[in-house]
């Protein structure tokens, strides 16, 4: 006989065999609870590529997931970066939604079948205009093309903040330009889009041969430039006016203007992935996203919700810019092709 410390009795030889057996029962409990659990745990997150600024993405997925317990995995990309990531992970989706980015990828990458259809109960809250008749994706803001104007450079260099697009081609500004690469970045390819679109694609691509021997960099994401203008690594960068309108609320001494000739605009869009592994997670965030909640995070950063929202200082809802009569269809269609013109005619000859 054998005593335990806690004063149990046993044989041992049978003590030993007992002792096992409740040890395995034991072992198989844990590992039929384990099991049992680990499907709820994984299905209570949601794997998002956004192209939110990373500042603005941190501070609306930590609310979503204190609001709903609901974990936020996610990755920072560019519009054109997103599409090219979409493409190539089609037969094996990473993610489950696409949240931020400039509408044209969204309705690109539509037309290629990567993403689905989807009515959120809280489309209700976006105007019919900005949100795609099909479902496929329903926009969160809109925000202006714009120039963001370091003052203490042009100061320097003597000039008035551009106003128009034909303002950035002069001498003065040899160098001191920055405009995002098209091929990255879905603000820059606006930004071609748009010029087709006033000039017509022969005088487009003349005038972007002109301004390219004013640019300094080309960069990866469309908010750099305005971020660099604001720290005075040039005296003008081209981008978005939500963008901008945060660095000044920042305290950054710039200026804003808008091109007197006309300007395109981005409808910042959401999209559910096709193939996603955590679709109804992705469904809840979506429908979140098109909130008074949501709203209201976004319009700390400078832009205009669809949803009514406290706006900052300066913010400008694009009702109030001379807007082109964009089509974004059209410059969603012909991407590929006037990027990859771009690339052969511009970029690889500088």
């Amino acid at each position: 006989m054998a005593k335990t410390s806690m004063g149990l009795t046993f044989h041992i030889a049978g003590g030993r065999f007992v002792l096992k057996r409740v040890l395995s029962v034991v072992i198989l409990a844990l590992m039929l609870g384990a099991i049992a659990v680990m499907p709820a745990m994984s299905a209570e997150k949601v794997v998002v590529y956004t192209t939110l600024d990373e500042p603005l993405a941190r501070e609306v997925f930590a609310f979503f997931e204190k609001k709903t317990g609901i974990k936020v995995e996610w990755v920072r990309l560019a519009t054109g970066e997103c599409v090219a990531r979409l493409e190539a992970e089609a037969a094996n989706p990473q993610a489950s939604i696409w949240y931020g980015g400039v509408g044209l990828g969204h309705i690109e990458a539509a037309n290629k079948g990567l993403t689905i259809p989807y009515l959120s109960p809280n489309a209700k809250n976006i105007p019919p205009k900005f949100r795609d008749k099909n479902n496929y994706w329903t926009g969160i803001y809109a925000g202006g093309l714009s120039f963001a104007s370091n003052i203490d450079r042009l100061e320097k260099l003597g000039v008035e903040a551009p106003t128009s697009w034909a303002d950035l081609t002069k001498p003065v500004f040899r160098n001191e330009i920055q405009l995002a690469n098209p091929g990255t970045s879905g603000t820059a390819y606006n930004v071609i889009a748009t010029l087709v679109q006033i000039m017509g694609e022969e005088k487009a691509f003349s005038y972007l041969k002109a301004l390219d021997k004013n640019i300094a960099q080309y960069t990866k994401s469309g908010s750099a430039p305005g971020k660099n203008a604001a720290l005075g690594e040039c005296a003008v960068g081209i981008g978005y006016a939500h963008d901008q309108v945060k660095l000044i609320s920042q305290g950054y001494r710039i200026k804003i203007t808008f091109p007197s000739d006309g300007t395109g605009y981005e409808i910042a869009s959401i999209s559910l992935i096709k193939g996603g592994k955590q679709m109804e997670n992705a469904k809840k965030l979506y429908d979140w996203a098109l909130t008074s909640e949501a709203a209201k995070i976004y319009a700390t950063t400078g832009v205009v919700p669809f949803v009514k929202a406290p706006l900052l200082p300066g913010a400008i809802p694009i009702t109030e810019i001379n807007t082109i009569d964009q089509d974004d269809q059209w410059a969603a269609a012909e991407r590929e092709r006037l990027v990859d013109r771009w690339n052969n005619e511009i970029y690889s000859a500088r």
